[in-house]
């Protein structure tokens, strides 16, 4: 691993306590046998509960399947339903064969295979592997029900809730269970989803003052689709002061929309035609496919970056004009007409900051293709290392093709409210703007939303002297706290100084390094009720990545990281079992 991912000389230690036990054949005697059942019954309680669970939903499948209905006025459906329905029944009858072999050791009909070694528990090499299989399993039945095919819906309808319906299960689950410190301890601790949870108490009090508290007709009434203009003004004046820009942005340059995905869903919208595509240096955040899938139906087209540092790069997942070059020509060949690039600056999940040349070096790269770039800088305002400089793109005197330039900005992570659901577009293209304003007819922000907002971003001497201050050294000590504990893990990360999160490498407690084995390793953070974000949600080409959030209160962070050990000593003890079960694998 190269020398920039941080990494401390401790080793992750599993405490768990091998028991011995003999064993002279592979066929119990029945007196052994029963002895034994008797013994595991306890423990085999709840790996019965599961596999008798799965039986019956694998029951209720076949039976779906098997009843359902022909569409004879449609054959074209049927015949693409009756192929997908084969498919899925032949999973289905591989399943059951799972489920009777697991349950049949599970009541102690089958009796465990021998052990390597004197050292390892008879029975858990077996249960360990039984719970691997069980574990892909779960999986593989979470996401069957998305593929039975729908006679309600469109084709359009079925791709996307398939598609939201992998995406967001994870945080649907977390809705109904989360964790409370006084009402539901018990409850999902969420590290994955990116929000900054560090100041609600300031934001809280600044909310709830009597200046926030304002009503009159025309906030309750549709307004421009573009934004209320008393927002549009102040939004330019805001982005002027912290963007650094060296001349008043225009507030007829300005769009509000109900959050960052809403603008860059409406922008790959305009910008691009059905089935064209934007360039994306990967690792991204992955819900700006959501954006560019539900309307657009656009394409991100990645440029893979590499953790290792090559001859072109000076450090970890570095994007150079060259990546961008030959990212463009692969899909040229591949017949995809590339329309612009997208940027997220700071960078989601990575944390870089791009420098002043290297922002000048991607935009001359866009002007030479006539490429758009679209700029989402929703972290500018979480830069909390002092050592790191941020540079908007609206700070520069002269850009190299001010038409097809376009920056995002929000309030959900510099403010913590992405529940206010506000994201805003400048753009020096007219056209393009309003273009992008007819979206608030869908996507508007309520006018009493807009009222807050602007007296919220109205408040410099606050944000200054009060919120900003806090708010970085805040995100500065969960970041320490983090990365202490990943170090004392020997977990590889990129010490960056902006975001709320960390992008770390688990390769280590994956075997083999896969992203099916990545995506087991993420079901079992779940498992125990800590929610982390792998890497291939962001395209990542490497497995074994997860991004983990820190800008969580303490008590939370603290817990969550406990479970966090808990999982990964767990997995690195199943891992000697497999090594000792099958010693010809590395």
């Amino acid at each position: 691993m190269c020398s920039e991912l941080t990494r401390s000389s401790q080793p992750v230690e599993a405490k768990t306590k091998a028991q011995g036990m003999s064993h002279q054949s592979d066929v119990l005697p029945c007196d052994q046998l029963r002895d034994q059942v008797i013994g595991n019954q306890s423990s085999h309680t709840q790996l019965m509960e599961t596999l008798l669970h799965l039986r019956q939903t694998v029951d209720d499948c076949i039976t779906q399947l098997t009843t359902r209905p022909p569409q004879l006025d449609l054959p074209l459906e049927e015949q693409r339903h009756n192929q997908a329905t084969g498919e899925q029944e032949a999973f289905l009858r591989r399943v059951v064969n799972l489920l009777q072999s697991g349950a049949m050791w599970g009541l102690g009909l089958q009796a465990p295979r021998p052990t390597l070694g004197p050292r390892d528990d008879a029975g858990g090499g077996q249960q360990a592997q039984l719970s691997r299989q069980l574990d892909q399993l779960v999986h593989q039945l979470s996401h069957l029900e998305v593929a039975f095919v729908s006679h309600d819906l469109s084709n359009r309808g079925i791709d996307i809730s398939a598609f939201e319906r992998s995406k967001f299960q994870d945080f649907k689950t977390y809705q109904g269970d989360k964790y409370h410190e006084d009402k539901n301890t018990m409850g999902f601790i969420n590290l994955g989803v990116s929000e900054n949870k560090l100041c609600t108490d300031l934001m809280t009090e600044r909310l709830s003052r009597s200046d926030m508290n304002h009503l009159e007709d025309a906030l309750l009434q549709y307004s421009d689709q573009r934004g209320q203009p008393f927002l549009r003004e102040e939004v330019a004046r805001f982005l002027t002061y912290y963007c650094k820009s060296p001349a008043r942005l225009d507030p007829e340059n300005v769009v509000v929309l109900s959050g960052c995905c809403s603008v860059f869903s409406a922008l790959a919208t305009v910008l691009c035609d059905p089935g064209e595509a934007l360039l994306t240096p990967t690792p991204f955040f992955g819900g700006l496919v959501m954006g560019s899938y539900l309307y657009s139906k656009v394409e991100l087209m990645p440029v893979h970056l590499d953790s290792e540092i090559t001859d072109g790069s000076a450090r970890p997942f570095q994007l150079t004009v060259d990546k961008l070059e030959q990212a463009l020509l692969e899909a040229t060949l591949k017949g995809k007409k590339v329309r612009g690039l997208l940027l997220i600056n700071p960078q989601n999940p990575l944390g870089d900051v791009y420098s002043r040349d290297s922002l000048e070096e991607y935009l001359e790269f866009a002007k030479r293709y006539n490429l758009h770039v679209i700029i989402d800088e929703l972290y500018m305002l979480s830069v909390f290392d002092d050592s790191v400089t941020f540079r908007s793109v609206l700070s520069m005197e002269s850009l190299p093709d001010p038409n097809r330039t376009h920056m995002i900005w929000g309030t959900s992570k510099d403010f913590g409210i992405s529940g206010f659901r506000f994201g805003a577009l400048y753009t020096h293209n007219k056209e393009v703007a309003s273009a992008v304003s007819s979206f608030g007819f869908l996507n508007g922000i309520s006018g009493i939303t807009q009222y807050k907002l602007c007296r919220l971003l109205q408040d410099r001497e606050w944000i200054d002297k009060v919120y900003l201050p806090t708010n970085h050294s805040r995100l500065k000590a969960a970041h320490r706290y983090i990365t202490n504990k990943l170090k004392a893990l020997k977990i590889p990360f990129l010490n960056r100084g902006s975001g709320l999160y960390v992008w770390m490498n688990l390769k280590e407690y994956l075997q083999p390094c896969t992203f099916e084995e990545e995506l087991l390793l993420h079901h079992r953070f779940l498992g125990n009720k800590l929610i982390l974000s792998p890497g291939k949600t962001y395209m990542c080409k490497e497995p074994g990545w997860f991004r983990l959030i820190f800008s969580d209160k303490p008590l939370p962070l603290k817990l969550a990281m406990h479970r966090f050990y808990e999982v990964l000593a767990e997995q690195k003890r199943d891992l000697r079992v497999k090594q000792l079960e099958d010693p010809q694998k590395e």
